[in-house]
């Protein structure tokens, strides 16, 4: 690890220069920049600022740390001996987040107790805690500009803290993206739903938000107009371009055990500033553009960004951006990388990418072998920061790193080594939605 070094490319000042541009912010779906989103973004910006980490590699080696923890070598024996004696062990969760709050039979009563369980750069995100329990009843979205109590919309818009969950298993097809407003948790643990067939989820200029528990797939853009972001205010937005989840000036943000697939656009986009994300135990499948972090070479602003991808799983039929990277700080940590027809991960505009612990299964394509994709001349990315360690490389999986200007050295003491590749389908083993039952361990 003497290797690993940081030059912090964006100090403090840097930073906050990049806030004070005087670059154009990109309106995205808002057809009139009222006075309302001006201070939403006004806000968005101060909860960058303040959830922007100065060491990251701090937040890494504390992920690490918690990892090392729920794998520990007598915790492996006593499963090992249940095991053999036919049990099917003390808790199915095998990583820490999961262990967090599966194992416990009152999950469904304790609901809040999820708020506790973010690790990594998204590890402020406590969602509607303290808030009340709010029930989805009516999978409909008829009516965008007054809700009707009892839906997904009507929740997701309200003001202060909701914990939203549901009633039973349904389909929810939304006739326009859904606008997520500040510290809210949408809670599908207990239901099959199904976000699917109409518009996606959008967190945008919102901050202190939990995505759990859903299957977002087969969502198609929609053609915006006059709709409700909050109980005081409506506005007119313009086309969304069918993402399943996107992330636009959004902080404190984690989203966990989301099955995904098949949208028009991106899986999840991540932009504008965004920072404090964490995706996390998720499972992607049979899509091209996966993962997008910062949307574009001209808005240095996404400096701020800082992003831990963590045991998830990229599947069958997915081709390329698991993630795409521009400007900020990636830990791409213990994820099973078993499908892709281009590449994995690729980046531009000098961004940070630690790659720990993951595994790499490569295509049989001979062209495809490659796991990275610089968008950049090599001379141009020899000099950026993208490093690997304890990575599992199978069927000719190869990562291209770099390593360039280096006034700061990063000290064994500072840093905790990831979990090896090795343990990857141990820790990815329950990605994805879950089938959870009150009264039972999820």
């Amino acid at each position: 690890m003497e290797r690993l070094r940081w030059s912090r490319p964006w100090s403090l000042i840097v930073l906050a220069a990049t806030f004070l541009a005087s670059a154009a912010v990109s309106r995205a779906g808002i057809a009139e920049y009222d006075e309302h989103w001006q201070k939403r973004r006004d806000l968005a910006e101060a909860s960058a600022r303040a959830a922007y980490h100065p060491d990251p590699f701090n937040v890494t080696s504390s992920f690490n740390a918690a990892v090392h923890r729920s794998t520990s070598a007598r915790r492996e024996m006593r499963e090992k001996k249940d095991k053999k004696k036919g049990k099917r062990g003390p808790c199915r969760a095998t990583n820490p987040i999961d262990k967090c709050w599966r194992c416990r039979k009152d999950w469904a009563t304790d609901r809040q107790r999820l708020a506790r369980c973010a690790r990594g750069f998204g590890r402020g995100a406590t969602g509607g805690l303290g808030g009340p329990i709010y029930v989805v009843t009516d999978p409909t979205d008829a009516d965008v500009v007054n809700p009707r109590p009892g839906t997904l919309r009507f929740g997701a818009i309200q003001t202060g803290p909701f914990w939203i969950t549901f009633a039973k298993s349904m389909i929810i097809e939304l006739s326009q993206e859904l606008l997520v407003s500040s510290d809210k948790t949408i809670d599908g643990r207990g239901a099959q739903v199904h976000i699917a067939n109409g518009g996606g989820i959008t967190v945008q200029f919102a901050r202190n938000v939990i995505i759990h528990g859903l299957h977002v797939h087969d969502v198609k853009h929609t053609l915006g107009g006059v709709m409700r972001d909050s109980p005081t205010h409506l506005g007119s937005r313009t086309k969304a371009d069918g993402d399943g989840i996107s992330l636009f000036g959004a902080t404190d943000v984690w989203i966990d055990h989301i099955s995904m697939s098949n949208c028009e656009d991106g899986l999840i986009d991540v932009v504008q500033s965004s920072t404090g994300i964490t995706i996390s135990n998720c499972h992607f499948t049979n899509h091209n553009d996966v993962m997008l972090f910062g949307a574009s070479d001209s808005y240095p602003q996404d400096q701020v960004m800082q992003i831990t991808v963590a045991f998830n799983h990229f599947g069958r039929g997915l081709v390329q951006r698991m993630p795409r990277c521009r400007w900020g700080f990636f830990h791409v940590v213990n994820n099973d990388y078993t499908h892709w027809l281009m590449y994995a991960i690729g980046g531009g505009k000098a961004p940070t990418i630690i790659s720990q612990g993951n595994r790499y299964i490569a295509p049989p394509n001979i062209a495809a072998k490659v796991i990275t994709k610089h968008y950049a001349e090599e001379w141009e990315w020899k000099n950026w920061v993208w490093h690997t360690e304890d990575d599992l490389f199978m069927n000719g999986a190869v990562f291209q790193p770099s390593g360039g200007a280096i006034p700061r050295k990063i000290k064994k003491s500072d840093l905790v080594k990831p979990k090896p590749g090795s343990y990857v389908t141990r820790l990815t083993r329950n990605s994805g939605s879950l089938s959870c039952h009150p009264g039972r361990p999820c």
